[in-house]
């Protein structure tokens, strides 16, 4: 069984920082792709970063220039640095990995329990 833990989240004032972790335990063989999301109150939930095995990474237009995504893979783990918080950043941030476990011939998709940003203004 893949279990992510994540932390970091809490309450920031506008133009504060937060920085996410997500470590993934559970006889990992390989993570392809790591992701962040988030969904706000009355809102799908949307991607906002994401980086491959390859340290590849893309983001949401929403959040470029202020958060960036990385991974140790030592720890099996990814970050989410965020700076220049907005109030509009308030949301359930969720981690995501494209996994394939020592036991399975297969990548699976597997996802945190999430936790709270709030961001006042």
């Amino acid at each position: 069984q893949v279990q992510l833990v994540e932390s970091g989240g809490g309450l920031v004032q506008a133009g504060g920082s937060l920085r996410l972790s997500c470590a993934a335990s559970g006889s990992i063989f390989r993570i392809d792709v790591s992701g962040w999301y988030r969904q706000a109150p009355g809102n799908q939930r949307e991607s906002v970063a994401t980086i491959t095995s390859g340290d590849s990474t893309n983001y949401a237009d929403s959040v470029k220039g202020r958060f960036t995504i990385s991974r140790d893979n030592a720890k099996n783990t990814v970050y989410l640095q965020m700076n220049s918080l907005k109030p509009e950043d308030t949301a359930v941030y969720y981690c995501q990995i494209v996994a394939k476990r020592y036991s399975s011939d297969y990548f699976g998709s597997y996802w945190g329990q999430g936790t709270q940003v709030t961001v006042s203004s």
